[in-house]
Formats: structure tokens, sequence, C-alpha cells
């Protein structure tokens, strides 16, 4: 079955740890006339003396994408901590260090042939039509260059890794002096794609591979299913990659899910507020966050987004 690699990508935050501009970059800003004002769905789980939000986040975006404001610059505002899915460390060559080392095929077969001729065929043709070196590639295992492939298109499309929500949140909480803090590691994140068996990530690797063609289209129904708030419309396709691959679904969406319902819970036991904002795909469908929360005897309410007025809300 053929699986459309967005919503693979849609398990989790570990494909944006490549590519992206670089940290000194200045991206230019859209016209004031394209803006387009988003309204993304929040939830809260609180107790008497503890509230804790939680956000959906999109890891690349595009400038002309008007979001933080209104209930989500409220509900942050008033939080005193920010937890993201991981802390990208301040040097990129951090990440790369660390995902070139877990990547490294140790068994010495190349990654061209892991891989069906026509698939092999196919997959060459991509890289080099992204910019990318496969026979650099060749000594990585298959889900290195999955992910490159998942972001090294959307890059020419324009989209921006420092423009993805998990940039802005944090360097918005720098800026204001509140703690910020992680539910995993990057080399936890990693770590489960270096972990998935060879048969899943030759899968993960020809999935993208033929999915190109409509990137464009399904990552942008994605995103705007996310601008209008519409969870329910992103749980549909999610629910789609559920039933097709449930053991990838474990490893990558709801095994995290259900070990960062256990953390939530916890944090409940200490008074404050906070804001925690990750992946989208983990806020929606069958085994999400809430989904998990709920075996745990709590309610994620869905806050309800007031309304719209002269373009902001």
């Amino acid at each position: 079955m053929k699986l459309p690699p967005t919503l693979l990508r849609a398990f989790g935050a570990a494909w944006l740890l490549i590519g992206g501009v670089p940290a000194h970059a200045k991206p230019a800003a859209a016209p004031a006339s394209s803006i387009a004002t988003a309204t993304p769905a929040l939830w809260a789980v609180q107790d008497a003396d503890t509230t804790i939000y939680l956000f959906g986040t999109v890891h690349v975006m595009k400038p002309d994408i008007d979001w933080f404001h209104g209930d989500i610059k409220r509900a942050f505002d008033r939080s005193d901590e920010l937890v993201l899915e991981i802390i990208e460390p301040d040097d990129p060559r951090a990440i790369g260090a660390a995902m070139t080392t877990m990547a490294m095929a140790k068994d010495g077969v190349k990654l061209s042939d892991r891989l069906a001729p026509d698939a092999r065929t196919k997959y060459q043709a991509a890289m080099d039509a992204n910019g990318l070196p496969w026979r650099t590639f060749d000594m990585f295992n298959p889900w290195m260059s999955g992910m490159a492939l998942s972001v090294a298109p959307l890059e020419k499309l324009g989209y921006k890794n420092d423009l993805g929500a998990e940039k802005i949140l944090r360097s918005a909480a720098q800026a204001s002096g509140k703690k910020v803090d992680a539910l995993e590691t990057v080399e936890q994140q990693v770590g489960f794609f270096a972990s998935l068996p060879m048969a899943q990530q030759v899968q993960f690797l020809n999935a993208t591979v033929d999915g190109l063609p409509e990137m464009e289209s399904e990552f942008g129904d994605l995103l705007r299913y996310w601008q209008a708030g519409q969870p329910d419309k992103l749980a549909k396709s999610m629910n789609e990659l559920l039933e097709a691959t449930p053991e990838l679904a474990q490893v990558l969406l709801t095994g995290r899910n259900a070990h960062w319902a256990k953390w939530i819970k916890a944090r409940l036991d200490q008074p404050g507020t906070v804001f925690v904002a990750v992946g989208a795909g983990h806020l929606a469908g069958k085994g999400s966050v809430q989904d998990q929360l709920k075996t745990l005897g709590l309610r994620a309410r869905r806050l309800k987004p007031t309304p719209v007025k002269d373009g902001k809300p």
C-alpha cells in the first residue's frame, strides 16, 4: 500500500532536524496584504492550582501565516514555562553530528543496495532533483534519506524551519524570561527513527519518494487544517496512517503520546501554568495525547476560540 509521505512526517518533530535556513538568516517578511490570520486549536488540562495548555505545532511555515496572537498568545503569556518536544542545540553542527553518528550503517551495506531496482532508480533521481548527494548518503541507513527528502522539497517551495512554531515560541519565551524545557532529547528523537527495523525504514523512504509529486498539495492541506483549527480533519488523515502502519504508529506516535500523557499527569502535582507545544499530529486522531489522558482519568478541554474581529481574534 502506498503511504502518503506527509502523513508519515506528521508523526513527530524529528524530521525538522535536517534543513531549514541557517539560524542567522533573516527570511523576508510577507507583504501585509498577503498575510493569512490563523486560529489553531488549543486545549487545557487543569486541576485546582495547575493549568497545562496543549498546542499543536507545524514545524515549517511560510512568512504569510499569522498565528501567534489572540487565544494562543494570551495562553502563552499566562504561562510560567514553555515545554517543547525537544530543545534544538544553538549550534546546528551538534544536531548534524548526532544524526550522522546514529544514521551510519553498521553492516557495511550501501543504502542504494537495500532498495529494489525500480525503487533505487526513483530514489536516486529524487535525490539528484533535490540537490542531495545520494552517493554520500549511501553510507547511511534509509531513514536519514527519508528525512532529508521530507524537507528539501518544502524548502524549495518557500517553507522555512526558522518560521516553525517551535522557533517562534522558544524565542518569545527566552525574550520574556520564561523557563524552557523539553519532553525528549535530540538523541531520543533521532533514536526513534534509527531504531526502526530495516524493512520499515525502507518503507518510509520508498513512501517519501513515491509521494514527492503530491507533497505540496498534501502538506498544504494539513497546514490549512491547522490554520483553521480543524483537528478532526487532520485526524482523518492520521487515522488512515494508523490503520495502515500500526507498528510504525506505535513507535513514532502512540507510544510517545502515552509517555507525554503520564508527564502531564505528574506535572499537575506542581502548581503553575505550562504551555506545552508538540507536533499537531500528536493532538489529533486515535491514540492522541488527549486520548492517552482519558485513560489516566484526565480531560483535555478544547478551548473555544475568541471570535475574529477586524482580522484579529
